[in-house]
């Protein structure tokens, strides 16, 4: 894609990515969303601390594209997905950043879960 416009405009702030030792899970109730060794732990500054899935280990059948993005100045433009499960919908669950900037193309079509914003979200083991 490009630079980052963030990293060149604040070269002091962290969007440290790093690989996870083992398997990392993500459930809402008794569904198991994913369950995946291929997982990337982001650690940014001013945010909570995020995992980032491979697209292909997540049910992809519980995701429904929704109309809502945002744009990240130091990672991308991003995409959301809500949650479908079981009737009740989770709205912006999910999200992805499709072209990422250079600086975080590890990131690239990967998806992250809103745990914070919505509780019923579970990830296992939880980021310290």
């Amino acid at each position: 894609m490009s630079k980052s416009p963030g990293h060149q405009q604040h070269p002091n702030h962290k969007v440290q990515e790093t690989t996870v030792e083992g398997n990392v899970r993500v459930a809402v109730g008794t569904q198991m969303l994913v369950d995946s060794g291929d997982v990337i732990l982001v650690r940014e500054d001013g945010n909570p601390p995020r995992y980032y899935f491979p697209r292909s280990a997540v049910r992809s059948e519980l995701l429904q594209r929704s109309d809502t993005t945002s744009a990240c100045p130091f990672k991308g433009a991003a995409t959301y997905y809500h949650l479908v499960l079981d009737g009740k919908v989770l709205n912006d669950a999910v999200w992805s950043y499709e072209q990422p900037y250079d600086e975080h193309q590890a990131l690239k079509g990967r998806l992250a879960f809103y745990d914070d914003k919505l509780p019923e979200i579970v990830i296992t083991p939880k980021p310290a």
